[in-house]
């Protein structure tokens, strides 16, 4: 079993924080969101990973730390790592006719601004399986149109009228992904008008064409990291889910003087707590300190430092200097007070 996995995007609504860090680097509950994602495939699969394909994005900004990271990720699980560049965003499609030499025998393809918990069970009926969720406003995303035998039959974006409440959330299955890499073939072979790019569904649809069965897979939970708002709630569910699965939150290197820690949060290395009450529902990253603070439902990444405040809702970055009442204030590029 192959994963590939495209994340070469610049994660514009994520911004100011997808601004220095790729967006799937961007840990949430402690960790980063495509580890998270691709830890996951592997253990719900059931089925040896022997290769993980990796699409990024211009050098400059997904540099040589990241290749390492995603190199150290795939071999975490006994994968071999392949690194592909899409030097133009030209759509889901050419992303993965990015990763073309690995697009043979069965593969999951899985876009890393989501995370999941699942049983990915793979229908020995099916050419494919697409996973969904069962959403209230299926007009806000792609869905998928089934016939009687619960087969998926047509993929439609952001419909007016009602086809499904089935959400299409970005994770495939194929027996032989060469059929779809055929199938991508001919249409990256097109030429786009002005504002296309090729799409993953393109070539989906061509292979229902050509009599493909594709059936859905449902995921018992979708949590998606899109904008600052969607991720906080995802760091507080995931969070959530962490304990309930027993997993340790709490570095032991954590200095917690005259604090009190309200489950459930994560808490990494040699972060500084005193004088405050934290949780539940943050998460703080390595390094860093805080002082006389109280936080709810935070995501705070490494190496910075807070004082002075009471905040319920917030989302910061590396680095960040931030003390209540401030006398001087310097905010950069997409940053948001309310």
């Amino acid at each position: 079993m192959k994963i590939i996995v495209p994340m070469a995007g610049r994660g514009s609504r994520l911004r100011p924080h997808s601004l220095t860090t790729p967006k799937p680097l961007i840990r949430v509950a402690g960790a980063p969101i495509v580890h998270q994602l691709v830890h996951e495939i592997a253990k719900v699969v059931e089925e040896p990973i022997t290769d993980i394909g990796f699409v990024i994005g211009d050098p400059a900004f997904f540099g040589e730390e990241v290749v390492t990271s995603l190199q150290q990720l795939a071999e975490e699980l006994g994968a071999k790592p392949h690194i592909f560049r899409q030097d133009q965003p030209l759509g889901t499609g050419h992303a993965i006719m990015c990763a073309e030499p690995l697009l043979e025998g069965p593969t999951v393809v899985a876009y890393a601004d989501t995370l999941i918990r699942a049983k990915l069970t793979l229908d020995p009926d099916a050419d494919a399986v697409i996973w969904v969720k069962k959403v209230i406003a299926p007009e806000a995303f792609g869905v998928v149109a089934l016939n009687a035998e619960n087969q998926i039959v047509d993929l439609v974006e952001k419909p007016t009228d009602f086809v499904s409440d089935l959400a299409v959330i970005g994770i495939y299955y194929f027996r032989e992904i060469q059929f779809l890499k055929q199938a991508l073939k001919k249409v990256v072979a097109q030429d786009l008008q002005a504002g296309e790019e090729y799409q993953i569904n393109h070539g989906i649809l061509a292979m229902m064409e050509q009599g493909a069965i594709f059936k859905p897979g449902a995921v018992d939970t979708w949590m998606d990291c899109g904008n600052p708002e969607v991720t906080l709630q995802t760091n507080t569910q995931m969070l959530e889910i962490k304990q309930k699965e027993g997993e340790e939150l709490q570095d032991p290197s954590a200095e917690i003087t005259n604090s009190t820690i309200v489950p459930p949060c994560f808490i990494a290395e040699n972060v500084k707590i005193s004088d405050s009450t934290i949780g539940p529902g943050v998460s703080i990253g390595a390094g860093t300190q805080i002082h006389n603070c109280q936080l709810q439902n935070c995501l705070i990444q490494s190496d910075s430092n807070l004082e002075n405040l009471t905040l319920q809702k917030a989302m910061i970055g590396n680095q960040v200097r931030y003390k209540g009442n401030p006398t001087f204030v310097s905010l950069g590029d997409y940053s948001q007070l309310e």
